[in-house]
């Protein structure tokens, strides 16, 4: 199987990470590269944040030189201050930039942003249209099935947005009316494949090795996007690549290798973000890393009152101390 190009950029692996409002910050999208995402995506931001100059929105740009390829995501309905928005991002150096069509929140949908673009594919393909004709990298596109499993379009809108020069396309298998709930619908993505010669990303309950080979296989996707199962797990992409390089199943992280990597994911935040803001931030993060451990519901209440980063790896030294985990065991 081919390894995915997308434009002019080629990857060296069939896993991308998806964007993650809150959880696709530059720190984690350095420790999901290194442990074998093949691209990463950032958190959407703001085309009129860009417009308008907010500095909160301008540090969400940041791209550190390890991760690449890395994609900006931007999200917007006005053709002009996408494309305004797209130049802004290009000139912080990412190797794509993608246009949010997928996000279902309402804070984003009320606006006409995000999946509400479905709705409107004329609007869609000139948003493409406009940002393609901005910048020299490729553009591309994540989009759910639809606005409502009546009114499935991705067919429709996939086709749209490759003739207005999208570069690829990534399909999430479920509607905005679905938000994460069911299952994800891979023949429908599949429809998608067939639909468009530009490369497809499939999206949807991929979890591990097996699962992303068989939305490969059953879609002809040229890769997976990987979100809410990578959250706190970057080990996912290790288990997906070498699942479908030699067909290994490799063992779970340990114990010892969760809780130091959530030592170091807040101290990439603490660089990023600051130590205050980050070790607010990390305490979602710290509830993923931490799931399945022994008495893990008492080491988040104790994890919630830290304030530093000190007190945050002292109260991971005291778990440590009390469960003896010298001999890490696997779960």
């Amino acid at each position: 199987m081919d390894k995915p190009v997308i434009g002019t950029v080629k990857l060296d692996g069939w896993a991308v990470l998806a964007p993650m409002a809150g959880v696709s910050d530059l720190a984690y999208r350095v420790i999901a590269r290194r442990f074998g995402a093949s691209m990463t995506t950032a958190e959407m931001v703001s085309a009129k944040g860009l417009y308008y100059k907010n500095g909160k929105t301008e540090d969400m740009l940041k791209i550190d030189p390890d991760e690449h390829p890395v994609a900006l995501q931007l999200f917007g309905s006005d053709p002009e201050i996408m494309a305004l928005g797209a130049r802004e991002m290009a000139k912080a150096g990412p190797d794509i930039i993608d246009i949010n069509m997928g996000c279902p929140m309402q804070k984003v949908v009320k606006n006409g942003d995000g999946s509400a673009l479905m709705k409107n594919i004329p609007l869609a393909a000139s948003i493409v249209k406009a940002m393609a004709g901005a910048v020299d990298i490729p553009i591309t596109v994540k989009m759910r099935l639809g606005w409502t499993r009546d009114t499935e379009n991705c067919v429709e809108l996939a086709r749209a947005v490759e003739e207005a020069g999208a570069a690829a396309i990534t399909v999430h298998g479920r509607t905005r009316e679905d938000f994460y709930t069911g299952k994800a619908d891979w023949k429908k993505i599949a429809e998608v494949v067939k639909a468009v010669k530009i490369p497809v990303i499939g999206n949807g309950d991929v979890v591990d090795g097996p699962s992303a080979k068989a939305l490969l296989e059953e879609t002809g996707c040229a890769a997976v996007a990987i979100g809410r199962a990578a959250w706190g797990n970057p080990w996912v992409f290790k288990e997906v690549n070498a699942y479908l390089e030699n067909g290994d199943i490799i063992d779970p992280p340990s114990w010892e290798e969760r809780l130091a990597m959530a030592r170091e994911h807040l101290h990439g935040l603490v660089i990023e973000k600051g130590e205050n803001a980050a070790v607010r931030e990390m305490r979602a993060h710290a509830s993923r890393y931490f799931h399945g451990l022994p008495e893990a519901a008492a080491l988040r209440r104790e994890i919630m009152k830290a304030l530093t980063e000190k007190e945050f790896n002292e109260t991971i030294d005291r778990y440590e101390e009390e469960k003896h985990l010298t001999e890490p065991s696997k779960i």
